[in-house]
């Protein structure tokens, strides 16, 4: 796993004080052992330059908190006692949900970067106001937390991806499009269904996907890459040489809204011919299979896998009008990736969602118009690659984020012991 240290919530500041010291070398061995793996005392001194007794004091902290754990011993080949080896502790963990259109997901999983839970199911969030919405997606909260306890794991927070603007610092979604929201209070909302004790967080899905991909997906740890969410809307996350890029307001990635077409069609957003009206999987539907396009349906939505399966069925029967439907859509999220390459460079586009479902197929068109339209000379090094992480990217990215926050700050984390097994008994 890559250490998301740079892309993650970013450095601590110089310590002032002894409680900040601590509290930064705290984080500075957790790191450590994530990085590394298991180490014994000793060697984790070696390798950070702290002092032996203050390591031991430190590691001795981690235990208490339930953050680490002692596995058998460690032979470094120096003379002496072999060290119990200190590894990340399985017994805390983290929950990402991700509400979309058409689809709920959520992810689960320990310290150690384990999956314990991972679902997806189908929703008709349009078919929801806003509050139904919110319960249902307080009682997948509930559910999920309370699976990830049964299979021994205790969560300490939990991160929501929505698709749409987020002020990440009050929880709110400030604009979510498609799903028709607007200065929605998620996480306040949540909190009141949940343990007061839990940190719950709310992001953009594209930027959280884009971090998942980062720290375990195929472009893992380069530097610069560029995500595209595949979904009923289009959202794309930027790590800018290892960092999450934000903006001034924490707003940026909405790409899938560049105006590319000023005589298209109508877009969820209520502008013109935006980038998700061309190759959004709404617009994919409605070229390729007519007859099942969004809005059309009796009851809920299909699951958007199942969309993609169809359309995969009707190319591999020679359908020449889906044909035509896929390779447009190829056509245009290669225009649109110039203007990203343009823009920032990247060493990779990473296509999640149904992008990813259909990669074979729209990568050829999508490369061609790329290299075309792209300005700068070194757009051929940036290729388009098939996510592997499907339509829980977000999610996994959303526990992902819970993670780093224990990592950067274990002094947050505060859990009882641990049973022993003489109260066990």
């Amino acid at each position: 796993m890559v250490s998301k240290e740079r892309a993650g919530a970013g450095s601590v500041d110089e310590p002032t004080d002894q409680l900040a010291l601590r509290r930064a070398n705290l984080s500075r061995t957790l790191r450590h052992i994530r990085t590394n793996g298991p180490r014994s005392r000793a060697a984790i001194a070696a390798a950070t330059g702290l002092h032996k007794a203050t390591v031991s004091s430190l590691v001795d902290e981690l235990l208490s908190r339930r953050l680490v754990r002692e596995i058998g011993t460690e032979h470094s080949g120096a003379a002496g006692r072999p060290g119990r080896g200190i590894a990340l502790s399985p017994d805390v963990g983290a929950v990402g949900i991700e509400i979309n259109v058409d689809y709920l997901a959520v992810h689960g999983s320990d310290l150690t970067g384990r999956t314990v839970i991972e679902k997806r199911v189908s929703f008709d969030a349009k078919g929801r106001d806003v509050e139904r919405c919110l319960d249902d997606l307080t009682q997948a909260a509930q559910r999920t937390l309370a699976e990830l306890v049964r299979r021994g794991v205790t969560p300490v927070g939990l991160t929501v991806a929505v698709p749409g603007l987020v002020d990440v610092a009050r929880g709110v979604v400030v604009l979510a499009p498609n799903l028709g929201w607007r200065d929605v209070p998620v996480a306040t909302r949540l909190a009141h269904g949940l343990d007061p004790d839990l940190w719950i967080g709310v992001d953009n899905d594209a930027n959280l996907a884009a971090l998942a991909e980062y720290t375990w997906g195929v472009a893992a740890g380069t530097d610069d890459l560029v995500y595209l969410t595949g979904e009923v809307g289009v959202g794309g996350g930027v790590i800018v040489n290892g960092r999450l890029l934000r903006g001034a307001d924490g707003f940026s990635g909405e790409v899938g809204h560049l105006p590319l077409d000023p005589g298209g069609d109508l877009c969820g957003c209520g502008r013109i011919g935006c980038w998700e009206t061309k190759v959004g999987l709404a617009e994919l539907v409605r070229r390729a299979t007519p007859d099942a396009a969004y809005g059309l349906e009796q009851g809920p939505i299909p699951d958007p896998e199942e969309r993609v399966a169809e359309v995969l069925r009707r190319l591999g029967r020679g359908d020449k009008a889906v044909a035509a439907a896929v390779a447009e859509v190829g056509r245009w999220l290669g225009h649109g990736g110039a203007i990203l390459v343009n823009l920032f460079n990247p060493r990779v586009i990473v296509l999640g969602g149904y992008f990813a479902e259909l990669a074979d197929h729209l990568i050829p068109s999508a490369q061609a118009n790329l290299a075309r339209l792209a300005v700068a000379s070194t757009a051929a090094r940036c290729h388009f690659v098939a996510s592997h992480l499907g339509f829980t990217a977000a999610a996994r990215g959303g526990a992902g984020v819970v993670v780093e926050r224990m990592i950067e700050d274990p002094t947050a984390v505060s859990l009882a012991p641990a049973p022993t097994l003489a109260a066990a008994r």
